[in-house]
């Protein structure tokens, strides 16, 4: 009998979290390297918001809080959804976790049983499969559309199974960027109107990261019949550029809040007191700050997406959404790198260009789905631009 729980052997450590402290590591030891692995605005925390954590300090709230949320962060959080996405909570109906990850697991553990199945659209964030096999679940990759990163209701249809517990929905999608219209998103949940044994888990953690005047859209609110087994998810890490805050929330049924509440409880407790005041700062404060920064986040996407179809053997889909591209290298798959090595899968490809170049990337596989790779373009424009020119380099390069 091993000492390690049997589950771990079924979770890979996040690849996402691997490359950029491989990239750390080199920089440490003095290479020239791009990171564009993480998830991260680079842009700071608004003024208003760090000012309101440093009132929480100097005004004593520095103690235990609630298990899951201070009573005034769950009211901003109310008042957030009932004027964003036209959707009634009351407080007892939300719940507040260190990041949307947890909030997400939490989910996960309280509700999933040996055999219940679990339905993940490609690409997929990293955790999700990683989570559901923790909680004793199964994950069911559903395959989407290699050009559009989009299922179908006829592929959501055909998973669903009389095991299948939860379907977990995120738009805009981390890796790829893609975000469902509101026609796109009710044909799926036309679907699951028609099966009420599954839940889903709407990962909403990039709304306001939108261009071109694409409009967001939730489940819950294009399909009002589904509140009653939806949990809607999201946080302030992205559009507030507060990731090291660590605030995720979601809203649902209160006996789903509730059990969650309870395995947080017996885990990490209650987030930080401080990030909470913080959050609700800035829920309820100015959000004129969130455009603006998204018409940067724009101009790096399409001088990314414009670079990057330039370089030999690549192919960039224009995202709608979140702060990254995940274009194929298809095209570079069996070539050879100036120094004899075969370039057979998208994680060659990547440390292939980590190696030559200096730029770490994310592998499509590690997404579910290859031969892709994720770029974060979440950083100074300079960065981004001398990354994609190296990138263009090491294709060009490839024979």
């Amino acid at each position: 009998m091993g000492f390690i729980a049997d589950a771990l052997s079924r979770v890979k450590p996040s690849a996402t979290i691997a490359v950029t402290n491989k990239a750390r590591e080199l920089k440490a030891a003095g290479r020239d390297v791009i990171g564009l692995g993480a998830g991260e605005p680079d842009f700071d925390t608004p003024e208003n918001i760090k000012a309101a954590a440093i009132k929480a300090i100097n005004e004593g709230k520095t103690k235990y809080t609630a298990v899951d949320g201070i009573p005034e962060l769950k009211e901003a959080i109310c008042a957030k959804f009932k004027r964003e996405n036209g959707l009634t909570y009351t407080p007892a109906q939300v719940t507040v976790g260190t990041g949307g990850k947890q909030v997400l697991y939490n989910a996960l553990i309280a509700t999933v049983n040996p055999g219940d199945e679990v339905l993940i659209p490609t690409p997929y964030w990293v955790s999700y499969p990683d989570m559901v096999e923790l909680a004793g679940g199964t994950p069911v990759i559903v395959e989407a559309d290699k050009k559009t990163f989009k299922i179908t209701a006829e592929a959501l249809e055909a998973a669903i199974t009389p095991k299948t517990k939860w379907f977990i929905f995120n738009s805009p999608s981390n890796p790829s960027g893609a975000a469902y219209t509101r026609a796109e998103l009710k044909a799926l949940t036309d679907v699951l109107v028609r099966h009420p044994h599954v839940w889903v888990m709407s990962d909403d953690m990039y709304e306001h990261l939108v261009y071109d005047n694409f409009e967001f859209t939730t489940p819950a609110q294009v399909e009002p019949s589904l509140y009653d087994r939806t949990l809607t998810v999201n946080g302030v890490s992205k559009a507030y550029a507060m990731t090291g805050w660590r605030i995720g929330y979601a809203a649902g049924p209160v006996q789903l809040i509730k059990a969650m509440a309870t395995v947080q409880s017996q885990s990490t407790s209650n987030p930080s007191s401080i990030a909470q005041y913080a959050a609700v700062e800035a829920l309820n404060g100015p959000q004129d700050f969130i455009p603006k920064n998204n018409e940067i986040f724009k101009a790096r996407r399409d001088l990314v997406v414009s670079m990057l179809n330039q370089a030999k053997g690549l192919v960039c889909p224009v995202p709608e959404g979140a702060f990254y591209v995940f274009p194929s290298c298809e095209g570079c798959i069996g070539k050879t790198t100036p120094s004899g090595k075969v370039i057979e899968t998208d994680e060659d490809f990547v440390t292939e260009l980590l190696e030559a170049e200096g730029v770490a990337v994310v592998q499509g596989s590690a997404f579910g789905l290859g031969p892709n790779f994720r770029i974060s373009y979440a950083t100074a424009t300079e960065a981004l631009e001398d990354a994609c020119q190296r990138i263009q380099r090491f294709c060009g390069n490839l024979r």
